[in-house]
């Protein structure tokens, strides 16, 4: 498995400093391998195996250890057989009821430094949560970037040009263990990642009844990434095609979804009101390939799935992203980071000078100097008037 410098990159600087790191994302996108290497690293720098206690408790073998009180008793033994500080890693949290006056405790009561991972949004949200607010830091996990795609492939030694690459990223994602099978495999290994998210971090977690009414939400949200909507139309969809359901009962479920992290919702941006306008978000995938095997609709929709996939290569590269808004048009994205700000426009093809003028007209009417580009998937170079216009897949891979 490559390692993921980003994230280690982020994740280093705060080892032994006493915040609690929370590494949450999708289920499958790679924080226990990213554990793993926190832990060669440790390892590699001077640290023991008695001092790193690690609990995945989505093995069965530590079923026992999901009782609290169990949990703490396990890792004081570990951590008075430890020649030193004790690096506790505790993989999948939320399946371990209080796990948060746990790991309160253990602040307390040891020489340690945590991680935490989890499937769920909401993990720092409860109640019990209060008591570890302002002890952690949370950094969000996503599944690999084309880069990182392209380096995996490269270790596996499956050599393609940019583009078969980069049209296999479309199709099947970046989930991390789908590059390790065959491609007979693939397909079954994203419905079954899938039915695992919909069932353990839904349907179980929010002990829902209704299966059906999900996957058509979910089915609806894949089938319309990119575009703005309401959950009143949502209901209004779905109650038109005989599917009798309330706005209220949609708002319930969305929630859920957006908290198994599949799906990423982002606000628009009034950009001269200068505030963030509170109807009709938009919704893109965390994957490319769970989104593929979700939607209902066959056909292959580029413009989405371009879009889709500079949006995940924006919040990849720790962006804040929102949707741009003023007067009657919008841009796709605006990204913030630290002082930068940069627009983007997103395209299949720049196939038309109608396509041309309102891609670059929209960016144009910003009256501002941040940084501009349309992105598409044409070889030719479209800049004009300061704007620059950028390769999809020269984007993703030049960092």
């Amino acid at each position: 498995m490559i390692l993921r410098k980003a994230y280690l990159d982020k994740i280093i600087p705060l080892i032994d400093k006493n915040l609690i790191k929370v590494l949450t994302g999708v289920r499958r996108a790679g924080k226990t391998i990213l554990l793993q290497q926190i832990q060669t690293y440790l390892r590699q720098n001077g640290r023991d195996d008695r001092q790193i206690v690690y609990i995945n408790f989505e093995s069965r073998s530590n079923a026992h250890l999901k009782d609290p009180d169990a949990l703490y008793r396990h890792i004081l033994d570990a951590a008075k057989a430890s020649s030193g500080k004790v690096y506790i890693f505790l993989d999948e949290i939320q399946s371990v009821s209080s796990w948060e006056e746990v790991v309160s405790s253990l602040l307390v009561d040891i020489d340690c430094d945590i991680y935490i991972t989890g499937s769920n949004s909401k993990l720092l949200s409860g109640e019990l949560a209060t008591l570890i607010a302002g002890r952690y830091i949370q950094i969000r996990i996503y599944p690999f970037t084309l880069s990182e795609a392209k380096e995996i492939s490269l270790q596996n030694g499956n050599f393609v040009s940019d583009n078969d690459l980069f049209l296999d990223y479309l199709r099947y994602g970046g989930l991390p263990l789908r590059f390790s099978l065959e491609k007979i495999s693939v397909e079954s290994y994203l419905s079954d990642t899938y039915d695992t998210i919909v069932v353990k971090d839904i349907i179980q977690r929010n002990k829902l009844y209704d299966a059906n009414l999900l996957n058509l939400i979910l089915g609806f949200l894949m089938d319309n990434i990119g575009n703005a909507f309401s959950a009143r139309s949502i209901a209004a969809t779905l109650t038109a095609g005989g599917i009798k359901t309330s706005v209220d009962t949609v708002l319930t479920y969305l929630d859920y979804i957006k908290n198994a992290m599949i799906v990423n919702c982002v606000q628009r941006y009034d950009i001269k009101g200068k505030r963030l306008l509170s109807s009709a978000e938009k919704y893109y995938a965390v994957d490319t390939g769970l989104r593929n095997v979700i939607k209902s609709s066959d056909a292959i929709d580029y413009n989405k799935l371009y879009e889709n996939v500079v949006f995940l290569e924006l919040v990849s590269r720790g962006y804040d992203v929102k949707v741009g808004k003023t007067d009657d048009y919008e841009i796709d994205f605006i990204a913030y980071k630290d002082n930068e700000r940069i627009y983007v426009q997103v395209c299949y093809l720049l196939a038309t000078p109608e396509t041309i003028k309102r891609e670059f007209g929209n960016l144009e009417k910003i009256a501002d100097n941040y940084p501009k580009y349309v992105i598409s998937g044409d070889i030719p170079d479209f800049s004009r008037n300061g704007i620059k216009h950028l390769n999809i897949i020269k984007f993703l891979l030049d960092k």
